[in-house]
């Protein structure tokens, strides 16, 4: 299955690295989908929104790939939501070891920021 639609409400989530034009490993260039739209790339720290009387679980720093460009004003420290977030399960092979590594790839279509309510 690709492209599984998650539910991150319930989560706080800050930018930690401003977003930035998603570029290729060997530096030749940006990142494109298969129609040729530029993809960006942004990090949040996600931590779950404690309930009251209820303990929050530590956070984590999630890479997302964006598929449009979220514009300005996303600052380090600012609050935002995701649009349409999904994730992917990927694994690969290093054919020299015969190691397998596995992981979840999130995307998103953009960006906005967060209408703050009561989360303390």
């Amino acid at each position: 299955m690709r492209d599984i639609s998650v539910n991150l409400s319930d989560h706080r989530l800050t930018v930690v690295e401003e977003p930035a034009m998603k570029m290729k490993r060997d530096g030749t260039g940006p990142v494109v989908d298969r129609d040729g739209a530029t993809q960006f790339v942004v990090s949040v720290f996600a931590k779950r929104i404690a309930q009251p009387g209820e303990f929050a679980p530590k956070g984590e720093e999630l890479r997302i790939t964006l598929t449009t460009d979220p514009g300005e004003g996303f600052q380090e420290g600012l609050r935002v939501e995701l649009i349409d977030p999904r994730v992917n399960a990927w694994e690969i092979r290093d054919e020299e070891t015969g190691r397998m590594s596995s992981g979840l790839a999130f995307k998103a279509l953009g960006l906005k920021p967060r209408m703050l309510r009561s989360e303390k």
